[in-house]
């Protein structure tokens, strides 16, 4: 019983929170609420450029990766096929 008097009071905690966020926003200038604006556009393009950032690292890294497997299994069949040509 415990655990959910605790996520309903953390969840009445949140309620709150978001209310207050509404009811001090509706109240901000329309000068404060364009620097709000930009500084969440600012915060987003951010997000967004190291998102590409890592998925580009990522995509690199996996073709290096790929390239290396395709070395090693050419190698191991060149090794396959001069054991073979030995015996």
């Amino acid at each position: 019983m415990k655990r959910q008097q605790g996520k309903g009071l953390l969840a009445l905690l949140g309620l709150g929170a978001g209310v207050f966020a509404w009811w001090k926003y509706k109240n901000l200038s329309p000068e404060q609420k364009n620097k709000l604006h930009s500084k969440v556009n600012d915060v987003g393009q951010k997000v967004k450029d190291t998102y590409t950032e890592v998925e580009s690292s990522v995509k690199s890294n996996l073709d290096s990766l790929k390239n290396s497997a395709q070395n090693v299994k050419s190698d191991v069949k060149t090794d396959v096929n001069e054991l073979a040509n030995k015996s």
